[in-house]
């Protein structure tokens, strides 16, 4: 219930005779008509004084008529009334008929409209109301308030009326603004009237209430703010109809900031429950409200509460609902996002806060849909410290998985009108994500590219196309493929769209020169898609891409021939695909034109490659491509099938004679024969004489001719090739092989024609086994693996060959790349310049250590003398293996990924017969260790290739002779995914393999008690077995290590990966989660540490280790505990080959220098580790014979000493460098602990800097001045300000700490001046720098002493200049010019700071 309101707050004497009891009699006696008014009251005081102050009452609906100015109008008022004889008593009689007078209706709401001047006023055209005008007269203020105050209920709930006017709206309106608030009495009634005012709210309908609110803060006084805001925030928690017009009240109110923070908490917990429509206001509150201390607290709350998914009704339901609500719900979103783009725009806290908010949520699930919104918005911005803070954490977000493309399509689902206005934003930001080296982020950034030409207008459309094609056009390796990709997935899930843009795509056809051959493959795909695709929008640019066609295609130039070749193919693949049959068609399903069209083509190819056998070895490899990528008309297949069929037959198989005369340059003999029993009336490639003869087939052809054979029966008979079997079985018609033993004795052209010769029989061989490697026949299978033990063994020959043929180029194997000048490898053609070189090289390193022979150590000098004797016995080895095959790669033909499956095969075996179908002997065939070890390092090579992230896909500034990707065109016809799944599927298989590799050596072991190098050991295999073991673990590194592991789509594929090796520990166990997936895999990884034949396998095992601990979930101590124990065992082992020699060697360092930082950084404590090493390994060393090693590290040898130092200073610099830093309000136990940390660690440093004593080589002294340089930057900048704050209290560590350290400063002082006596650059460039931060020391520790009060602790003395040996180093000059000033016994004991 509203309370009774006072009439009036003036005291009236007891003796005044006022008629109020009338009016108030008949005011309850119900509410007069008009004309009674008006007789009981002819001239009553308020008419009468209004009258002779200017101002005329007029009845009905006509506004009350003001003769004069306001101002006169209010003074004349005033006057009247103060001069009354009945003055102050007048006042309430006036007041009393102003009530009356207003009882009537008309009457009242004339009183609250403007007045207008009457026709003889010269006042302005705007007038006040009368009840305005009354409230500007300070003795009349207070009771016309009352009586508004008690007129508002009447009218609460009439609403408005017929003419628009809403009466409770004008009585509120009266209240605001006023100009003159005089009377003292006046502050008990303004905070009566705010009472009032909140009682009202509590029973006024809903809009009353609004009005009132919203008008709270032009009503009251400033000082009434706190007192408004309160009531307000009460009201706000328990009515939440109101939260628009209280936050509008409360945003005008001057608040004090506590007061505003406990408000802010309260609407921020009304969030959730709010209506849409009042969002946008409440979000603009909250941010409004912010200040720069809880800027982060309040962002982070707003952005957990703010659930702008649910604002947005999912597809099914959309469509049974109104589309206006649909619409209106997302221009209130778009509101939401305006408001925190002005809060964004305009405060620099809000924008970091927004940043910090989205940056600190580490669970994808975590991520919502205004987190990328806000990221646009940012981006959106002008701010530089936005846009590069948005681009920042969006790359973050995404290359940690956080940020998914779910996400992205649930925001560009859900919110595209509101994403259209930040579309340069998204361009801009997807441009910058394609261009990064990682493969998660490149790949999110494909995804907006293609969201942004779905979600929005053709004009995005046009701009994405354009900037796609930019990128097609950058010349970047990796960002061409990446937007020719997109590109072709949008020409096919959009094809009328892309097709408005054709011309944009047509743009690329100009920087073909800077395209590999797979992304001009996927450029006229792409181009021919558009231009003959069963849409049939590109007929415009039909006719260019036959002329661009022709043009490649009858150019002499090699490489454009290449580029009108593939284009040519890939048209056909287009033109020629089979289609739905149509009306007129003969057989096949293409319209007559068409058909006609693509023979001519074919044809034209065809004429235009025969004259040279590189170009029509390309054409059939892209015709097999295509043969195997695309299914193509049946006319057109047959007519491909039935040329290539009878040519094949004609160029290269003969029939098998009793005659192989001619003149050859080696005798001819059939030779690889594997059925021995069809030896009559067989077949045979006749290969040596087409080398021999000038025929007009070339031998380059065959390997393409045959694979594109192949693949027409595959395609024409389902996968079955009885028709061509024999050529898997059939011999070649060589030359008998002994002649490879005295290759020495041939000439110069002989030579180079027997490696030819071997080239062309190895990549028959090889494209025979991509053949039949499918086949399920046990014979077949039996003759591939024969045909891979040929290989192997003519691999070896050819080893020998190329050895005695230096400067020799291979035939070309691979077609789509550069000619095979470009593909010279440089071992062969550059072995006698490296001899050279290396000598020269040595014969500086010797002349430079005559200089120094006077001050070089006996152990540096014999370890010298054993890298010569090593570098000598490699050379002899090199010199007797022959050459590695490793850099003559790309002249061999590429192995499919199917021919992989040949791993799978076990003991093969079939039973010969006789004449009389008697069994006559059983054959056994089975992959030895050559055959596994070349199926491994391709399997390498393939999975190096896919799965592997490089490091950087921008092209070198030199680029290199060799294409990476020369060698791998089948394997990119496959994606990452579909690589990694079919290595997933061969686990199984690796894994067996991997087992026998532990047993045969554990078998070896035990049989010889644990020597490796026992006598009767057969040192190849262990060689070939040592070799696969280690490529088994290479292999399933680069699987594991696979970036694609990371995403969550494939999650399933990775548990699949792992739970084949867990099951090999643990068959019965099944649904497992990923951490104990992980756990198991990784202890049946573990089991192999005892066999590990050599470093480098060893190494190999640990970083397979390491990659499975990092999806071990939160068992990463667990994990890092046992990688140490394993790593440390390692290194506590010694090596020994297979010949009982010491591993040593280049590789042998590298693997070592790994393998000892992956221990420094996986163990606990690296101090203590270092110390263990430095402390007690090297002086074991150095106690030792001239060969012996460490006995507690027996891979610290005189040799390996170089490697332990260099990681050992690299990983002490690297942890002091994460000392945190010390504040002056550290607590005394941290400060103690910091102490003790730089005690260990520059006791360390102090050890190491002293070995230089003993190992004073050149690359040693460059080590120490490098890493001591910047362990005393770290020391300045980390030490020192411990040190200032440790003095006090821990004077005796700090002066030993000094100590200590100052003796190593010393020592690097010495070095400083061994440099330059000797003269050597590659020293003294360490030294300015050096001897700038050892003077900085000098001072800092003086700084410290004057801030402790203890400067005459310290004192300079001249530091004579000293080499390594301490013996001083005299010079012609002054010398005082050399000397540096250091400290010398500078701290002295002080009682007293």
């Amino acid at each position: 219930m509203m309370r009774k309101k006072k009439r009036s707050s003036i005291t009236v004497d007891d003796d005044s005779t006022l008629d109020v009891p009338k009016s108030k009699k008949t005011k309850s006696s119900g509410r007069p008509t008009k004309s009674s008014v008006q007789d009981s009251y002819p001239d009553s005081v308020f008419v009468q004084f209004l009258k002779e102050s200017g101002v005329t009452l007029t009845a009905g609906s006509t506004a009350n008529e003001i003769a004069v100015d306001q101002v006169i109008f209010q003074k004349r008022l005033q006057q009247q009334l103060r001069k009354h004889p009945r003055f102050p008593n007048i006042i309430q009689e006036f007041i009393s008929a102003l009530e009356t007078y207003i009882e009537d209706p008309e009457r009242f709401r004339n009183c609250l409209l403007p007045c207008v001047p009457s026709s003889t006023s010269h006042s302005g055209s705007y007038q006040e109301s009368l009840v305005r005008l009354l409230l500007g007269i300070e003795m009349l203020q207070t009771q016309v308030i009352n009586t508004l105050f008690e007129k508002l209920p009447e009218f609460m709930f009439e609403g408005v009326s017929e003419d628009g006017l809403n009466v409770p709206r004008l009585i509120i309106n009266q209240l605001k603004w006023l100009d003159r608030i005089v009377d003292a009495k006046l502050w008990h009634c303004r905070d009566q009237c705010l009472t009032d005012l909140m009682q009202m709210v509590s029973v006024a309908p809903v809009e009353i209430q609004r009005d009132i609110i919203t008008s709270l803060p032009e009503i009251l006084e400033d000082s009434q703010h706190g007192d408004i805001a309160k009531e307000l925030n009460a009201l706000l928690q328990q009515n939440t109809q109101l939260p628009v017009p209280i936050l509008d009240a409360l945003s005008s109110l001057n608040l004090s900031s506590a007061l505003l923070s406990e408000v802010r908490d309260v609407v921020m917990g009304t969030l959730s429950a709010v209506q849409l429509e009042d969002l946008p206001v409440i979000v603009k509150f909250i941010l409004h409200s912010i200040s720069a201390s809880d800027a982060n607290e309040v962002v982070c709350d707003l952005r957990k509460k703010l659930e702008l998914e649910q604002c947005v009704l999912p597809a099914v339901l959309q469509a049974s609902q109104s589309r206006m609500k649909s619409k209106t719900n997302k221009k209130f979103v778009a509101l939401v996002l305006e408001v925190i783009k002005s809060a964004i725009r305009f405060q620099k806290t809000i924008s970091e806060a927004w940043l910090k908010a989205i940056e600190n949520v580490d669970e994808s699930d975590d991520h919502k849909v205004v987190d990328l919104l806000v990221l646009f918005i940012l981006h959106s911005t002008n701010a530089n410290h936005s846009r590069r803070g948005a681009e920042r954490v969006l790359r973050v977000k995404v290359r940690k998985g956080l940020i998914q493309e779910n996400l992205l399509q649930k925001t560009f689902k859900g919110h595209a009108q509101v994403m259209r206005g930040y579309f340069p934003s998204i361009l801009a930001l997807a441009q910058g994500l394609l261009r990064s080296p990682d493969c998660c982020v490149v790949s999110f950034g494909g995804h907006m590219y293609k969201q942004a030409f779905t979600a929005f207008d053709s004009y995005c459309q046009q701009e994405v196309v354009g900037s796609l094609v930019t990128h097609a056009c950058s010349g970047v390796s990796g960002e061409v493929d990446v937007a020719l990709e997109l590109l072709c997935e949008l020409v096919s899930q959009k094809p009328a769209e892309m097709s408005q843009f054709t011309v944009f795509v047509k743009g690329i056809l100009d920087y073909m020169d800077n395209l590999t051959s797979q992304q001009i493959r996927r450029l006229f795909h792409l181009l021919s898609c558009l231009a003959f695709g069963q849409e049939q929008h590109g007929g415009h640019i039909q006719d260019d891409m036959h002329i661009v066609i022709r043009k490649q295609l009858s150019s002499t130039v090699p490489k454009y021939k290449r580029i009108g070749i593939i284009g040519a193919v890939m048209m056909v693949g287009s033109m020629g695909a089979c289609r739905n049959k149509p009306d007129g068609s003969q057989g096949g399903t293409l319209p007559k034109e068409t058909h006609r069209q693509v023979m001519a083509l074919l044809e034209l190819v065809r004429s235009c490659s025969e004259s040279s056998p590189e170009a029509a070895a390309l054409y059939y490899d892209e015709l097999a491509n295509l043969l195997q990528t695309c299914k193509l008309d049946p006319l057109v297949q047959a007519w491909i099938g039935k040329s290539v069929l009878e040519d094949f037959q004609e160029d290269f198989v003969v029939d098998l004679g009793p005659d192989l005369s001619g003149p050859f340059v080696f005798p001819a003999s059939v030779m690889h024969n594997l059925d021995e029993d069809e030896s009559q009336g067989g077949i045979a490639i006749n290969l040596l004489p087409l080398m021999t003869q000038d025929q007009r087939v070339s031998p380059l052809c065959l390997s393409s001719f045959f694979r594109l054979l192949r693949l027409c029966e595959e395609v024409q008979h389902q996968g079955d090739l009885e028709e061509i079997d024999a050529l898997l079985g059939c011999p070649l018609i060589l030359t008998d092989m002994e002649v490879v033993e005295k290759v020495e004795s041939l000439s110069k052209a002989e030579r180079e024609f027997l490696c030819s010769l071997l080239f062309y029989t190895i990549n028959w061989f090889r494209e025979t086994v991509n053949a039949f490697c499918k086949q399920n026949d046990p014979e077949m299978k039996m003759k591939v693996v024969t045909r891979i033990q040929n290989i192997t063994y003519l691999q070896s020959l050819l080893q020998t060959c190329l050895a005695a043929t230096p400067g020799y180029t291979p035939p070309q194997a691979n077609f789509d790349g550069e000619s095979a000048e470009g593909m010279i490898p440089s071992s062969s053609s550059a072995l006698p310049k490296k001899g050279k070189k290396e000598s020269s090289g040595r014969k500086r390193k010797a002349s430079a250590s005559k200089n120094s022979s006077g001050d070089k150590s006996q152990l540096e000098g014999a370890a010298e003398a054993e890298d010569s004797q090593q570098v000598k016995t490699e050379k002899e080895k090199d010199a007797k293996s022959g050459v590695s095959l490793s850099s003559y790669w790309p002249f061999f033909r590429e192995l499919d990924v199917e021919v992989l499956s040949v791993l799978q095969c076990g003991l093969l075996s079939r039973t010969l017969l006789d004449t009389e179908l008697h069994s006559k002997l059983r054959e056994e065939v089975q992959l030895g260790p050559a055959e596994l070890l070349f199926l491994l390092e391709d399997m390498w090579r393939k999975l190096d290739f896919s799965l592997a992230s490089a490091p950087a896909k921008k092209a070198p500034f030199l680029k290199s002779k060799t294409d990476r990707a020369v060698g791998f065109a089948h394997l990119q016809q496959k994606n990452a995914k579909e690589i990694a799944t079919y290595c997933i599927e061969l686990l199984p298989t690796l894994c067996t393999h991997l087992e026998n590799c532990h047993n045969h050596f554990q078998t070896l072991l035990s049989e010889h008690q644990g020597v490796v190098d026992a006598p009767g050991v057969d040192v190849k295999e262990q060689q070939l077995m040592c070799s696969a073991y280690q490529l088994l673990l290479q292999v399933l590194h680069t699987t594991f290590s696979w970036a694609g592991f990371s995403g969550p789509e494939h999650r399933a594929l990775l548990k699949s990966a792992l739970g084949v090796l867990a099951g090999r520990l643990k068959e019965d166990e099944t649904d497992l989660t990923l951490d104990q997936l992980s756990r198991h895999a990784f202890e049946y990884l573990q089991n192999f540490r005892s066999t590990v034949p050599s470093l480098n396998t060893a190494l190999c095992l640990i970083q397979l280790l390491i990659v499975l601990s990092q999806y071990g979930g939160l068992n990463h101590r667990t994990y890092r505990e046992q990688i140490t124990t394993l790593t440390k065992r390692f290194l506590c082992q010694e090596w020994v080959t297979a010949s009982g020699e010491k591993e040593r060697g280049n590789k042998y360092n590298d693997a070592l220098q790994t393998l000892l930082s992956i221990y420094l950084e996986h163990t606990d404590d690296v101090l203590k580790a270092v110390e263990e090493i430095a402390g007690e390994g090297v002086p074991e060393l150095l106690n030792a014979a001239k060969d012996a090693n460490s006995r507690s590290w027996p891979t610290l040898n005189r040799q390996t000493f170089l490697v332990y130092y260099k990681s050992m200073m690299a990983v002490l610099e690297r942890a002091v460098r994460k000392i945190p830093p010390s504040k002056q309000t550290d607590n005394q136990e941290v400060q103690s602990e910091k102490l003790l940390t730089w005690n260990l660690a520059v006791r360390d440093f102090h050890i190491l800097i002293n070995l230089v004593k003993m190992f004073d080589s050149r690359p040693v002294l460059t080590v120490c001045l490098k890493y001591g340089r910047l362990f005393l930057e770290s020391f300045l900048k980390l030490g020192m300000p411990l040190l200032d704050y440790s003095f006090k209290k821990h004077k005796e560590d700090v002066q030993s700490l000094l100590k200590t350290f100052q003796l190593s400063t010393r020592q690097l002082h010495h070095m400083c001046g061994h440099s330059k006596i000797r003269q050597d650059t590659g020293l003294t460039n360490h030294v300015p720098a050096l001897k700038k931060n050892l003077e900085q020391f000098v001072y800092r520790v003086k700084a410290m002493l004057t801030l402790n009060h203890c400067q005459e602790a310290f004192w300079l003395g001249n530091l004579k200049n000293r080499d390594l040996k301490g013996e001083e180093i005299l010079s012609q000059r002054s010398q005082a010019v050399d000397e540096e000033e250091e400290e010398s016994s500078q701290l002295q004991s002080e009682e007293e700071v």
